[in-house]
Formats: C-alpha cells, sequence, structure tokens
C-alpha cells in the first residue's frame, strides 16, 4: 500500500512538473516579458526624460526606468521632480497609478506625502504641484506621453506653500521661467 501511494505521488509530481514547463513555454510565447527582476535603487541610473521622451513634459523631470514591456505597454519607474516644479495639467492615453516616496505632491487639493497614493486615467487632470520637490514611483499602462498646452502652465497661479528653503527657491524660479515663457 505504501509503495502506490509513493508510485501515485511521484506521477502527480510528474505531470505536475510537465504542466508547469508547458505553462513556460505558453507564457514565453506570448511576446509578454516574464523575466523576474530584483533591483538594487542604485544600479539604475537618474536620466533626464528628455533621454527617452517618453512622458513629454516640462524640463527638469528626472526618470529611473526600472521595467519596460512595450508589448503589454506598461512602464514601471520612478519620477524626480524639482522644488517648485508645476506640471501641467494634461491627459494622456494611458492611467497611471502613482505612489509618492519622498517630498511633497499637491494635486486635486491634497497635500500629499510618502505613502500617499494617486491615480489617473485619461481623462484631464492635474496640475500638480511639487513645491518642496517630489519624488514617486509611478505604473503606466499605455502610452505615458503627457499631452498639455504650453499657454496653461505659463498662466499658472501657484497654490502651495514651500516649506523648505530648497523649495522656496525653487518655486521663484519656476515662477521666474514662466514668467519668462521658458518652461
Amino acid at each position: 500500500m505504501k509503495e502506490k501511494k509513493r508510485m501515485a505521488t511521484q506521477t502527480r509530481a510528474k505531470k505536475s512538473s510537465a504542466t508547469k514547463r508547458k505553462a513556460v513555454k505558453r507564457a514565453a510565447a506570448d511576446g509578454y516579458d516574464h523575466t523576474f527582476k530584483a533591483i538594487y535603487d542604485h544600479e539604475v541610473p537618474w536620466e533626464s526624460d528628455d533621454v527617452r521622451g517618453m512622458l513629454k513634459l516640462p524640463a527638469g523631470v528626472q526618470v529611473k526606468v526600472l521595467n519596460y514591456d512595450p508589448v503589454m505597454k506598461r512602464i514601471d519607474m520612478k519620477q524626480r521632480f524639482p522644488a517648485g516644479y508645476v506640471e501641467p495639467a494634461h491627459t494622456h492615453k494611458s492611467w497611471h497609478s502613482i505612489l509618492v516616496t519622498k517630498g511633497r505632491m499637491c494635486v486635486a487639493g491634497k497635500d500629499l506625502h510618502p505613502g500617499d497614493y494617486v491615480f489617473g486615467w485619461d481623462i484631464p487632470h492635474g496640475p500638480y504641484e511639487y513645491p518642496d520637490g517630489c519624488e514617486v514611483f509611478i505604473v503606466y499602462m499605455g502610452d505615458a506621453t503627457h499631452v498639455w498646452q504650453k499657454d496653461d502652465l505659463l498662466k499658472h497661479q501657484n497654490i502651495w506653500k514651500p516649506e523648505t528653503e530648497e523649495g522656496k527657491k525653487g518655486v521663484e524660479t519656476h515662477i521666474q521661467k514662466r514668467k519668462a515663457g521658458k518652461v
């Protein structure tokens, strides 16, 4: 009896293993990147958004692309906004899920801090203000290209006050750039 149970267990294990191998082959054939990744933050350099041209935001944003799957149209990245930066009201043909990890993000009447969350879709949203700078982890699904109007950004009146000296300088610098039309 024990021998029959042992044989049945081995047979089930072999079938399970074969099923898993088939599942892996099917998954790889679907075109998606199924690579397991574990990444140290310091291994991925910050780069200007202009380098990749993915977001099409006003100058100043830095990105760390942690994962990009062009078939799924998914981008997992960190974004860093300098003190005083204003992200204009915009749309994009994607949704995004944002977790604030450092600094402040001010949007939709809320002053968000590390641990706070934002979800956006393809309807107009923003502007976002980053009076003291901010770093976020964000996942985009779809085309992350931001569509915004320069005139709207030039007319923007800051609502949120900076809480740091760096923020005060950053806000003043950004306001002067907008007045000069250099955003």
